[in-house]
């Protein structure tokens, strides 16, 4: 058998149907796990294709000209995605966030979100909406995304250097297009923009300090996330990883910092301000110090598996039952037992047994 690792787009990933409870019950609103954990978000990739090739995500070498993208009719529709986030949002979710892939590449965008920005929580209250996105287009799409409804963008930069950008990249792209995007971002009225930098060891390490000088001062947060072990197309190795407490320690040193509690019940980025008062960082750190016992995320593919952990290995078929006649009620009770049953904890038993485990990748599943 070839060693050669399969994409899933190119494997055609074969997802098994959720089950659909005999007498599905309305939903409560509030729904929890096998170990106490609510659904409070959900993550959107609305396509598996991107204009980047970053190393950690999309490496070049194995996503390459010959890579099979998901045709358009497996992807689910703007109608299928709104009726899964009207479910959704039934059964407690108060947050949701479009990724991808690069999500400002699937066409009209903006319509999609122009729908989900005018559902309601049950409790009257705006759904939390919001985007992540590697910049390149942000900045001719910013005033569409924001009268369309969107409230908060999270932008993807790795480093303020254009070599080691561009090095992360794979692409050539230059660092001052995505710095556009996020001034686009804010005149367009986009609040709390945050900006998500993958650390790795031995290639962009030395830009932590740099992004914390840029950004300090400007409103926005950038939040320095551990290079993580997702999917197997990566080549993860644990000494690439640079532990969070670190990242605190380098910027610290120049910028005393102290810390601030969580925005709400599940949040994943440890959050930390500097004491002069100009702004905040945040450390996401997966792999040193899991947040598992916290996790209220459910994934949702671009062709409609659904996943319970960023490192699956498996999913549950919705677009299956989408597209197979059943009722809202039926759906709903399928959404409510997958989470019900729903028992991972991958980051707090990594270990030398979880190496290799084969997962699905990050550009399917979304960040």
């Amino acid at each position: 058998m070839s060693d050669r690792i399969i994409p899933l787009a190119e494997a055609r990933y074969v997802a098994p149907v959720p089950q659909v409870p005999r007498h599905p019950t309305a939903p409560s609103g509030r729904i929890t796990d096998m170990r106490g954990r609510r659904l409070h978000d959900l993550r959107i990739s609305v396509t598996d294709r991107c204009n980047f090739r970053c190393t950690y995500c999309m490496p070049s070498a194995i996503f390459d000209k010959d890579y099979v993208f998901l045709p358009q009719s497996s992807l689910l529709t703007f109608e299928e995605l709104e009726r899964v986030v009207r479910l959704f949002v039934a059964h407690g979710v108060e947050k949701v966030r479009l990724t991808g892939g690069e999500p400002l590449l699937r066409r009209h965008v903006e319509r999609l979100i122009e729908r989900l920005a005018r559902i309601e929580r049950p409790d009257g209250k705006p759904l939390d909406l919001t985007l992540t996105t590697n910049g390149s287009l942000l900045a001719r799409k910013a005033e569409a995304l924001a009268s369309a409804g969107l409230r908060r963008a999270t932008v993807s930069l790795d480093a303020i250097d254009e070599r080691v950008f561009q090095q992360m990249n794979d692409v050539d792209f230059p660092v001052s297009d995505v710095l556009d995007g996020i001034a686009a971002a804010e005149r367009a009225g986009l609040a709390s923009i945050k900006i998500n930098m993958v650390v790795k060891r031995g290639v962009n390490d030395a830009e932590i300090l740099p992004m914390a000088r840029h950004f300090r001062g400007t409103g926005h947060i950038v939040r320095f996330i551990e290079f993580m072990d997702v999917g197997a197309s990566n080549g993860w190795r644990m000494d690439d990883v640079v532990p969070c407490r670190e990242v605190l320690d380098i910027i610290g040193r120049e910028f005393p910092l102290e810390a601030v509690g969580a925005n709400y019940e599940g949040e994943v980025a440890e959050r930390w301000r500097y004491r002069d008062g100009r702004g905040e960082i945040g450390v996401i750190g997966s792999v040193t110090q899991p947040f598992c016992a916290g996790c209220t995320r459910m994934r949702l593919s671009t062709e409609g598996k659904l996943f319970t952990c960023l490192f699956a290995s498996d999913g549950r078929d919705l677009r299956a039952l989408l597209r197979g006649g059943y009722s809202d009620a039926e759906i709903s009770g399928a959404i409510g037992l997958i989470w019900q049953r729903r028992g991972d904890r991958y980051s707090e038993i990594r270990s030398s047994q979880t190496v290799g485990l084969r997962k699905i990748e990050m550009s399917y599943i979304g960040g």
